[in-house]
């Protein structure tokens, strides 16, 4: 008589089998195809206690266990100053998917809400120097987020459409105040809908957004967020018409030409086309 499964197998179980193309294959794919995991990598997995952060610690954890690759991770949650439900639910989600976290105290909302800065810009900042400098600390070299492939085209077109430049989310980069750090998104490659299908296939219930700004906000934080999701109906109408809309927009950013651009910035130095057009005209 074959044992029962816990629920924690039966979730991973789920990740190699029922979701494989579309959640673990396109997981490997990016951690192969922009070379996020690399030999002796200490990894801090950052986990806010939502779908996106709880599967990529699932994730990981798979990778190491079946990888040839040697690499060690900590999963890592920031506490920014949570209500007492969500940092429990946090909590139990973990133990139930058998994720080790390690939990640290921050002041992060209670510093952001007595500013007379975008509390949302100053939050993110502080959030992300303190995962730095928590996974500094434990001897890591990377950090992972779980920003998906929804997350990267929205924010192109977020860039285009309301920020007047064309600028992506890199599946990787350095840290420019942590020497030594470096961040990477191993989730690049999978659809927010997979992951809800995911979420949904075994019955989990996350931490939807934990802000205490944005539950009554009408101003910056608000407008963003209502900017991502007119992003995210306008992407979704046009599947309507082009089911294949969200990976030409994914690929684009990976064949971007420069030689028909008008302009472009280069480590935050402008350039024209007329540098290369009088460079021409001059042979």
């Amino acid at each position: 008589m074959s044992r029962e499964l816990e629920p924690y197998q039966l979730v991973e179980r789920s990740i190699i089998k029922k979701y494989r193309k579309t959640i673990w294959n396109p997981f490997i794919a990016a951690v192969k195809r922009y070379e996020l995991v690399r030999a002796n990598d200490k990894i801090a997995v950052c986990i806010s206690g939502g779908k996106d952060s709880m599967l990529m610690a699932k994730l990981m954890q798979q990778l190491q266990r079946h990888s040839e690759i040697p690499f060690e991770l900590e999963f890592l949650v920031m506490d920014p100053g949570y209500n007492t439900l969500n940092r429990r639910k946090i909590e139990e989600n973990a133990a139930l998917l058998h994720v080790p976290i390690t939990i640290f105290e921050t002041n992060i909302f209670e510093v952001a809400d007595n500013t007379e800065q975008s509390p949302c810009y100053l939050c993110a900042r502080m959030r992300r120097g303190y995962l730095y400098s928590k996974a500094q600390e434990l001897g890591c070299n990377k950090i992972a987020l779980g920003h998906h492939l929804n997350d990267v085209i929205e924010t192109t077109l977020i860039g285009m459409f309301y920020g007047s430049q064309i600028q992506g989310m890199l599946p990787m980069l350095h840290s420019t105040n942590f020497d030594g750090m470096v961040l990477i998104r191993p989730m690049y490659c999978i659809r927010e809908k997979d992951i809800l299908a995911w979420k949904r296939y075994n019955n989990l219930d996350f931490i939807q957004c934990a802000c205490r700004f944005t539950e009554n906000c009408t101003g910056e934080a608000a407008t963003a967020s209502s900017k991502r999701q007119e992003v995210k109906q306008l992407i979704s109408r046009l599947e309507q018409i082009n089911p294949q809309i969200e990976k030409n927009i994914f690929n684009s950013i990976h064949a971007v030409c420069l030689d028909t651009m008008a302009g472009y910035k280069s480590d935050g130095e402008e350039h024209s086309f007329l540098e290369r057009f009088n460079a021409n005209s001059d042979q």
